[in-house]
């Protein structure tokens, strides 16, 4: 193997591993503030798990909360390859694809994901991945209901101290070691077979929304404001119109 080759390597080798030292000391080091946690009353009552529903902004964050062999469906992405190897520390199942409809590996990841919950796993499942908008609930976490009769919680998480990653599209929140993790649940949400599944996306979003603006005043504003900014078509200059006509 070429030098320059086994450097890179390694170089890439000692990167990760710092970044599963950072991720680890992030779990271990955060406490929560939970409020309206309804996880054991559902376990109690039904025997059943459920299904996390978080923005992408919160997937480092979910971390803290997510039980070992919680099923993770993690995007093909950058933001993914990172959270893959924190996710198997933590003893969580990580599972590649997308949430979207009819994205590429989104239906054999959704597949894998339903048998893994129908085992009796939890999952997670950032519900505006892999690409946003930020905040526009893809259907996967309702297909999964759908299938497995297992109800959606609905989360958010606001570390108290924070890195914002405020020119990636869902705006990333890092956790600073050590501060208090605000998460705040809404209300179960079900899907039986007759729902229809945009319905209950609708449902989630609108309920995601809230909790962020409930405990996250400002940034889902700025959040929104970005969100905005992205959607606004772009101006076509004078120069460009001149030259087409």
């Amino acid at each position: 193997m070429p030098r320059k080759e086994r450097k890179a390597k390694l170089a890439a080798r000692a990167g990760m591993l710092f970044t599963r030292w950072v991720f680890k000391l992030i779990r271990g080091s955060v406490c929560l503030h939970v409020v309206n946690d309804q996880r054991d009353r559902i376990k109690r009552e039904s025997d059943r798990q459920f299904i996390y529903a978080i923005l992408h902004a919160h997937q480092v964050a979910a971390v803290a909360l997510s039980d070992p062999q919680t099923g993770a469906l993690v995007s093909r992405s950058r933001d993914g390859d990172l959270l893959v190897p924190l996710l198997k520390s933590c003893g969580c199942v990580p599972i590649r694809g997308s949430s979207g409809h009819g994205r590429k590996g989104g239906a054999t990841a959704l597949a894998q994901l339903i048998r893994h919950v129908e085992q009796g796993h939890p999952a997670v499942i950032a519900v505006d991945g892999p690409k946003g908008p930020r905040g526009k609930v893809q259907k996967g976490a309702a297909m999964l209901a759908q299938k497995t009769g297992v109800p959606i919680l609905p989360v958010v998480l606001v570390p108290r101290r924070r890195f914002i990653f405020a020119k990636a599209w869902d705006r990333m929140q890092i956790p600073i070691p050590f501060t208090l993790l605000d998460c705040r649940f809404g209300d179960p949400i079900y899907a039986s077979d007759s729902d229809d599944l945009d319905q209950v996306s609708l449902a989630v979003e609108t309920r995601l929304a809230s909790l962020e603006q409930d405990t996250d005043p400002e940034e889902a504003l700025t959040a929104s404001q970005a969100v905005a900014v992205q959607r606004k078509p772009a101006k076509v200059s004078e120069a460009k119109l001149k030259r087409a006509a």
